[in-house]
């Protein structure tokens, strides 16, 4: 059953779009992922791109953190991208001071990719230029959203959630979800939506809420979040109690089952099959 949220000013409704669960705190979310601070500082010039050289079978990936809260996301990413993993937080004014890495992972948020702010618009401006140089990318709820507006899709408000486990199909013919079932479970939390994909995109996942997954040369979108575990799941889910009925609320809590989890973490294949893709594509620059 669908409920919709009303017509409340969203950006004060919602505690978190993509799940981040944790207010209004911001947090400096420069780190790479063995822990230590990167030398990259705010601000976006802009070089020439020379993919770095992979370690291993460990590509180098830019997180674009675009969460309220840093650690929880960063984390989240971690557990799930076998990476050379830098994060930057978007929101706090960091992106990276170039575009030589491998690949870019997009993070969801509690923003929309339609508000006028200032860290948004450029995060847009850098993304743009990353598609343009050929760097994979792939974003992950607001992260799907905003490639699709950047690519010249529309993302619009859905005047309601989708939130809690929930079934996706998808046609079997794109490299992102190879060795997932047609129908798959994923964690969903999200109340805006792509409502038309970028020109040239090919739409390779949806359900009916309507379009999961893109896809447009080296960039890919998915609207779930295939990095959630149950602890942020019912995080995020409780953050909304004031958005919405407890009855709905209380169903949502009632499916985090141990379950629907194992299910759901098939979708985490697509994070393997991404930096797969990534290490292939560095490859076939050198």
């Amino acid at each position: 059953m669908r409920t919709e949220i009303g017509d409340r000013d969203r950006e004060t409704m919602r505690a978190d779009a993509d799940g981040d669960p944790n207010g209004d705190e911001k947090g400096n979310d420069r780190h790479t992922s063995g822990g230590a601070d990167d030398s990259a500082t705010e601000g976006t010039s802009i070089e020439e791109r020379r993919p770095s050289e992979p370690q291993g079978d460990r590509p180098r990936i830019a997180l674009l953190n675009a969460a309220q809260l840093a650690e929880p996301t960063r984390r989240n990413f971690r557990r799930v991208l076998d990476a050379d993993l830098t994060a930057f937080h978007a929101p706090s004014g960091e992106l990276p001071e170039s575009l030589r890495y491998d690949g870019v992972v997009i993070t969801g948020s509690w923003a929309s990719v339609y508000w006028d702010r200032e860290w948004i618009g450029r995060l847009k401006a850098w993304i743009g230029d990353a598609v343009e140089a050929g760097v994979p990318t792939l974003g992950v709820c607001y992260g799907h959203q905003l490639l699709a507006d950047v690519l010249g899709g529309r993302v619009a408000s859905m005047d309601e959630y989708e939130l809690g486990y929930r079934t996706v199909e998808q046609d079997g013919e794109n490299r992102l979800l190879d060795g997932l079932d047609e129908t798959f479970t994923v964690f969903t939390s999200h109340s805006d939506r792509v409502v038309e994909a970028p020109p040239g995109a090919t739409v390779f996942a949806r359900n009916d809420y309507g379009i999961h997954g893109f896809r447009r040369g080296r960039v890919f979108g998915v609207q779930f979040h295939p990095e959630y575990d149950p602890e942020m799941a019912e995080r995020v889910t409780r953050r909304k109690d004031d958005q919405l009925p407890d009855e709905r609320i209380r169903s949502v809590l009632d499916g985090i089952t141990p379950a629907n989890y194992a299910a759901a973490r098939e979708a985490t294949r697509l994070f393997d099959n991404f930096t797969e893709y990534v290490l292939d594509a560095s490859r076939r620059t050198e």
